[in-house]
């Protein structure tokens, strides 16, 4: 029997576009049916939940088509839950499937269950990310690898460093910790990670944005630049030929041929506040909020955890960092402080070093290629680890004992 203790550790694909029914017997699972359709993961899905259990399942389906996915809530043997799974199997058209939320814990039952082809069983009261994952693995081709994770980084306002924190973010989960990654940078009209990279690509998103109808792995392959061994660059033209006035699912297709391809996607988000980067940021795997110290920041972060919280019930809340603290002589609030207003933890809190990071965005390189051991690198690693769910980044500490014991050989031997 399936109750899935590993929904929340482990990452669950987006459901694809399919058609789910679900026919209740108490108002407990209803509502929680119906949270899981505002998911995140559910957004591609056609969900209708209705009450009358298995009895009305049937009694629907004796003259209409059945969808991909049928629910059925059972209580019991008072539901007669064989009597209607037989009588389902009548009017199901080939390839439904059914998964059955019941309220008994019998193995013979759940036995019972499978001979009679149910996908699935699920214990009541069930979690919504419970329910999600048994859809998604129903449509997991056997063999085929996890789908990738999602990264999105975005600024509370402009030039607070966003598209620094998500390019570093990138090159350190891809050398520090070794996953194929794909930094895609979504600014088309003013991106800066070729600068960043010192790449100048010939093609870029704007070719799968544009031409939506060309779009397929062996494209998205062609779009790709390679930085190194594995880390890939899609990156933006910088172009003012036309304007760019994208719908709301623009990024949708190349997101997810990104997904198939790669075990890392990060998503530098531009900062502005439009139907398709609240999709973007919604429906990322992670979020990472970069912020100054700053009035303003406080206040954009706050009401940015609102929204993305109202259509991200089931996740997480954003990690926010703190970008360029400790400036000379700038009145600033504190992280301690940042953290209290928000109520919630920082992710980290990156110092101010112009020299540091003019140099590196003057030479088209990251910090950790300037100067490895620096704090800024440090931090960039161990955000890397936490983001893919691993221990921070280990770093050589150095002996205080042995130039302590050749201090007091000297002495002996003088």
């Amino acid at each position: 029997m399936a109750d899935h203790p590993e929904t929340s550790e482990r990452m669950i694909a987006p459901v694809p576009r399919i058609t789910i029914q679900a026919f209740c017997e108490t108002a407990e699972t209803a509502a929680m049916i119906e949270g899981a359709g505002t998911d995140r993961r559910m957004q591609k899905a056609l969900l209708k939940v209705q009450m009358g259990g298995g009895a009305a399942a049937v009694e629907a389906y004796r003259h209409a088509p059945t969808p991909n996915v049928i629910i059925i809530e059972t209580q019991g043997p008072k539901s007669r839950p064989m009597e209607c799974l037989d009588a389902l199997a009548e009017v199901c058209d080939a390839g439904t499937r059914v998964i059955v939320v019941g309220h008994v814990n019998d193995v013979a039952l759940y036995r019972q269950f499978i001979q009679r082809g149910v996908s699935d069983y699920l214990m009541a009261p069930v979690e919504p990310l419970a329910l999600i994952a048994s859809l998604s693995d129903l449509f997991a081709a056997p063999g085929v690898k996890p789908v990738g994770r999602t990264i999105a980084v975005y600024g509370v306002k402009g030039g607070i460093g966003a598209s620094t924190v998500a390019h570093n973010l990138a090159w350190s989960i891809a050398r520090g910790q070794g996953a194929q990654t794909v930094i895609a940078d979504l600014d088309i009209a003013f991106g800066t990670a070729s600068l960043n990279f010192n790449q100048d690509p010939p093609q870029g998103i704007a070719e799968a944005v544009f031409a939506p109808e060309r779009l397929d792995s062996n494209l998205v392959e062609r779009l790709l630049s390679k930085c190194s061994d594995q880390l890939s660059l899609l990156s933006a033209p910088a172009s003012l030929d036309r304007t760019i006035d994208l719908s709301e699912p623009a990024f949708d297709a190349l997101i997810d041929h990104l997904r198939a391809a790669v075990p890392c996607i990060v998503l530098d988000v531009p900062h502005q506040w439009c139907a398709w980067s609240k999709r973007v940021l919604t429906a990322a795997d992670e979020i990472l909020i970069v912020a100054g110290p700053d009035l303003a920041s406080l206040r954009n972060a706050k009401n940015l955890l609102g929204a993305l919280q109202q259509g991200r019930p089931n996740d997480a809340r954003p990690r926010v960092i703190l970008n360029g603290i400790g400036v000379p002589k700038r009145p600033e609030i504190g992280a301690a402080e940042f953290a209290k207003a928000l109520e919630a933890p920082l992710a980290a809190s990156i110092p101010f070093e112009p020299a540091l990071f003019g140099t590196a965005a003057n030479n088209g390189q990251m910090i950790a290629e300037v100067q490895a051991g620096s704090k800024p690198a440090e931090i960039f690693a161990d955000l890397a680890a936490a983001l893919l769910g691993r221990p921070e980044a280990k770093r050589a500490r150095p002996n205080l004992l042995e130039p302590l014991l050749a201090k007091l050989a000297r002495r002996k031997a003088s």
